[in-house]
């Protein structure tokens, strides 16, 4: 079936709003916590790196994804396999953890910056395009692959914004400033990626077997933002215990 038949793809605007919040609170999250690394050794430097990128990967990047993936609404049922869309979360964290590892090394220098944001900001494309293979509809995907390298070259340019930030700045504000951003680059390169993306209706592809519900990305957002805010005091207590000992 022609292109020009292609099931439309509607947006939820609430769903798109949270999954904006939730980009910018894991992206403020991944930065308080991407400061001990530099200074860190041994298990303490792993503990920190693992720490940050959660918070970003599966923060930032994947549930702002998959909030966002929930928020298209389209006139066919559609579920998301489980096995794949847990990878995608897996992608994402692993490549966000070695992008800080790599930049996070030593003393810190552009040629570190670039390798960890390209291999951070593949992950980050890779895990997108695992979760859109996860829908289950019945539907094909076709993709126009001038905006599926648009999405990709977004994802990199982002991730190396993303570490740069995450080891040259200190302070509330010009953290909360980089979130702000970093919450409209992630979310650039998903909906860039969704934008690349046309469903053809096929009568013969699976639609069921997989997760769904109407409120499944209000409960996505709830969880992810109560267990970031909880990360989020608990590293602010620590940096400031850490603070009143030198004194």
């Amino acid at each position: 079936m022609p292109l020009d038949h292609a099931i439309q793809c509607v947006h939820d605007p609430l769903l798109v709003i949270l999954s904006y919040v939730v980009s910018v609170l894991g992206s403020f999250t991944a930065l308080q916590l991407a400061i001990a690394i530099p200074g860190a050794t041994g298990a303490a430097r792993w503990r920190a790196v693992t720490a940050a990128g959660i918070a970003m990967g599966g923060g930032a990047i994947w549930a702002m994804h998959f909030i966002a993936m929930l928020a298209c609404r389209m006139n066919v049922e559609v579920t998301y396999d489980l096995p794949l869309t847990l990878g995608s979360a897996v992608v994402a964290v692993v490549s966000c953890m070695a992008g800080l590892a790599i930049a996070g090394t030593g003393v810190f220098n552009w040629g570190k910056l670039i390798l960890g944001g390209v291999l951070m900001g593949l992950g980050v494309t890779g895990m997108h395009y695992a979760g859109m293979a996860a829908m289950l509809m019945p539907a094909d995907t076709v993709y126009n692959s001038t905006l599926v390298v648009a999405s990709a070259a977004i994802a990199v340019v982002a991730s190396i914004v993303a570490l740069w930030l995450a080891f040259n700045l200190r302070g509330w504000g010009q953290m909360l400033g980089s979130a702000l951003v970093m919450g409209v680059a992630v979310c650039g390169m998903h909906y860039t990626g969704m934008l690349a993306a046309s469903f053809v209706p096929d009568k013969n592809a699976a639609a069921a077997g997989g997760v769904s519900g109407g409120y499944l990305g209000i409960g996505i957002f709830v969880v992810t933002t109560a267990l970031l805010a909880a990360v989020l005091t608990i590293s602010l207590l620590r940096q400031r215990q850490r603070a009143m000992v030198r004194i």
